[in-house]
Parts: structure tokens; sequence; C-alpha cells
């Protein structure tokens, strides 16, 4: 039992840093599309 709460511990590390890039990817990308349509740089 031991080696499973092991493994489900190592295993969400993973998805939780894919979970916390997609959000400030799909953010990135909001505000990306409103500075083109405001005709601005986004830096």
């Amino acid at each position: 039992m031991t080696t499973f709460f092991l493994t489900v511990y190592v295993l969400m590390w993973p998805v939780i840093v894919a979970g916390v890039l997609f959000i400030i990817a799909r953010a990135f990308f909001k505000e990306l599309r409103e500075a083109r349509e405001r005709g601005e740089q986004i830096i």
C-alpha cells in the first residue's frame, strides 16, 4: 500500500505543473490577442 501512495504522490506533480502551465499559457495568449486587437505590442 505504501508503494501505491508513493507512486500517486510522485505522479501528481507533473499533472499539477501541466495544469498551471496550461493556465498561464491560456492567459498569455488571451493577452496577446487583446493587444493585437488594440494594435499594441505585448512587451
